[in-house]
């Protein structure tokens, strides 16, 4: 039996149908990608399927015992609760036992005699219910995304709260996995990390996201919700651009005879008595019956051309950097780093989060003070930023956003007037959502609001800080059109692969450590560059682990130096050795991206410790090859 069975199901917010008589089979180890535009009602679709909306009509039939997991587009968590003891929330009997094990093990407590022996039966009631292996997996999903197990919940921001949601839905095993725009918030390698989470997950999972590189690798089967109708492609998404193509050219062949169809009729009924004889009586009914189907016809939502008006006219060099610094608390963002932005150029910032990408932004807008360093701004720089942070207020109308003081008309870059209807279509809004509450949109209607009223400013330097989160891929398509387009200077940060490569013409790449690096191109030609500076690295450590093997393996020869300076040759290659595997340690542990913020004074401790080691290994080496050639000096 499949996991699910939907049969007509029905669902309609207000005069808008979302759900229009929708069945769905769910199979077992199966991978679905569910899309559509922003406001379809996809994230409806899951929470239907996850038991958290009620359907109008229809029925659902699950599976007896089937277990569905399912994260939400905007989670609500409550306060009062650590990463740790919410994620473990989601294994149900092992949660309890699991808390207890960590909130002892991080208190005073565990130090006592009576804490120590609470420990171990602790332990082997891990060990005899195989929630020792588990507490391991809850450990790994929540250090690969990025979380720290003791931070307080009601302390984290929206996009850590989502990766905390996440970490829960990861590790509850379920037999049916639902995840709305997973990718939101997580960095390149997060994303990686879970696309190989997804690839070994045993179970069925049926997800939403705009990420088109993420649905090109997962996707085994394509669900498309358009106007109220569900339909399934048993394809990966490139295979199914190229049959939506096909069915929306069938669909306009078909709707053009209609249409000839109903105006033939349309002029038989205006000919008068002729036309209303008893014997056409059919024919007027027929005729009533294509008014009405006419009328309920739903029409397929074209992409409109989105045009970016430039504002004031800037000069060649927007911004200039110089010896740029900055850190908090010890620990180094940026380090002397030196690059310019000129004129119409369309920049990109990768690196994973919390590397320093919005802190490198906020300097450049004059947000931050400068540390060390010089930043200087060319003449008539008028920059608009789209932060992550995006409030709207939910009690406003839709036009009220745009137009708080009132009237039918926005201005382009401050200038350009524009009816609002007209403005709105752009951003794929119809002219009925007008007076429509924010808190009715859903999150890639939000960000499209928001796009369109960031776009109002006259600005010749656009500053957006993840674009991309919750808008839909025909949305996707029509802004990267337009910043194609666009004559003014981007400046960009964005996890989504497919749109940095699109957009961007040159990345600076976050290394760590305050080191970055500039790259021409976007995220392909940052990704080759990644992968030649690994083959290289590998390269360089086997060439010195054979040098030191070849060095090691020597015969000695007889010589005349002192019995000191004899026992420090042979003891020497033993301490460098025992040196470099420590080095070797400290490496490991600074390859977890969220090590620094987890454990920041045991990564402050390893940073010295790296730097005395380095020296150390160095004095050594210097050391060892003297004595080299001193014995070989004697002995010829």
């Amino acid at each position: 039996m499949p996991l699910m069975i939907m049969k007509d199901v029905c669902k309609s917010y207000g005069s808008q149908c979302l759900l229009d008589h929708v069945s769905l089979n769910i199979p077992r180890n199966t991978r679905i990608a569910l899309i559509g535009r922003n406001g379809e009602g996809k994230s409806t679709l899951l929470k239907i399927i996850a038991g958290v909306t009620t359907l109008d009509a229809g029925d659902i039939t699950y599976r007896q015992g089937v277990r569905i997991s399912y994260l939400p587009q905007d989670p609500h968590i409550d306060s009062g609760q650590t990463v740790f003891e919410y994620v473990i929330q989601g294994l149900e009997k092992q949660a309890a036992l699991l808390a207890q094990y960590h909130s002892l093990l991080h208190s005073t407590e565990a130090l006592t005699d009576s804490g120590i022996k609470q420990l171990g039966h602790l332990q082997e009631q891990l060990e005899r219910t195989g929630a020792w292996q588990t507490k391991n997996e809850v450990e790994t999903v929540i250090s690969r995304l990025g979380l720290d197990s003791d931070a307080q919940t009601n302390t984290l921001s929206g996009g850590w709260l989502r990766r905390v949601t996440l970490a829960r839905t990861l590790v509850s095993q379920p037999d049916l996995l639902l995840l709305d725009e997973p990718t939101n918030h997580l960095d390149l390698d997060s994303i990686d990390w879970l696309e190989d989470f997804i690839a070994d997950f045993k179970g069925a999972v049926i997800f939403i996201t705009h990420d088109r590189y993420f649905l090109d690798a997962q996707a085994e089967e394509i669900m498309e919700l358009d106007r109220g109708i569900l339909r399934q492609f048993h394809c990966g998404y490139s295979d199914y651009l190229q049959k939506k193509s096909e069915l929306l050219e069938q669909e306009g062949r078909q709707s053009k005879k209609f249409d000839r169809l109903l105006a033939d009729e349309e002029k038989w009924i205006r000919r008068g008595i002729p036309a209303r004889r008893r014997r056409d009586e059919g024919r007027v009914r027929r005729l009533q019956d294509l008014r009405r189907q006419r009328a309920e016809r739903r029409m397929q939502q074209g992409n409109v051309e989105l045009c970016i008006a430039q504002g004031l006219k800037s000069g060649k060099m927007l911004i200039d950097v110089q010896e740029l610094s900055h850190s908090f608390t010890n620990h180094v963002i940026i380090q002397n780093l030196n690059f310019r932005l000129m004129s119409g150029e369309r920049l990109g910032l990768i690196g994973p989060n919390g590397v320093g990408k919005t802190t490198l932004l906020r300097l450049l807008l004059g947000e931050l003070d400068v540390q060390q360093g010089k930043i200087k701004h060319g003449s008539k720089l008028a920059p608009a930023f789209l932060t992550q942070m995006r409030h709207l207020d939910d009690t406003a109308l839709l036009k009220d956003v745009l137009l708080p003081q009132g009237g039918n008309y926005v201005y382009l870059a401050g200038l350009h007037p524009r009816h609002i209807v007209s403005y709105l279509e752009e951003f794929l809004f119809d002219k009925e959502k007008l007076n429509t509450p924010v808190s009715s949109l859903s999150g890639g209607e939000r960000g499209r609001l928001l796009l369109a009223k960031l776009l109002l400013e006259p600005a010749n330097l656009l500053v957006l800080d993840e674009p991309t989160n919750d808008l839909d891929i025909g949305t996707l398509a029509v802004l990267e059109a337009a910043l194609a387009k666009y004559q003014g200077t981007v400046l960009l940060v964005s996890h989504d692969r497919a749109f940095m490569d699109r957009v961007a013409n040159r990345v600076l790449a976050f290394e760590g450590k305050g080191k970055i690096t500039a790259i021409e191109g976007g995220y392909s030609d940052y990704a080759a560059w990644k992968l030649r500076q690994e083959d290289e690295t590998k390269t360089l450590t086997a060439t010195k682990k054979v040098s030191k093997k070849e060095k090691r393996s020597q015969p000695k020869k007889s010589t005349k130096l002192s019995y000191k300076e004899s026992q420090a040759l042979e003891k020497l290659p033993i301490d460098i050795e025992k040196l470099e595997t420590e080095t070797a340690e400290i490496h490991e542990r600074f390859c977890d991206e969220s090590y620094f913020q987890t454990q920041p004074d045991k990564y402050q401790q390893d940073t010295l410790r790296l730097q005395q080691l380095e020296q150390k290994v160095a004095e050594l080496y210097e050391e060892w090859e003297n004595l080299e050639e001193k014995q070989q000096a004697l002995g010829a």
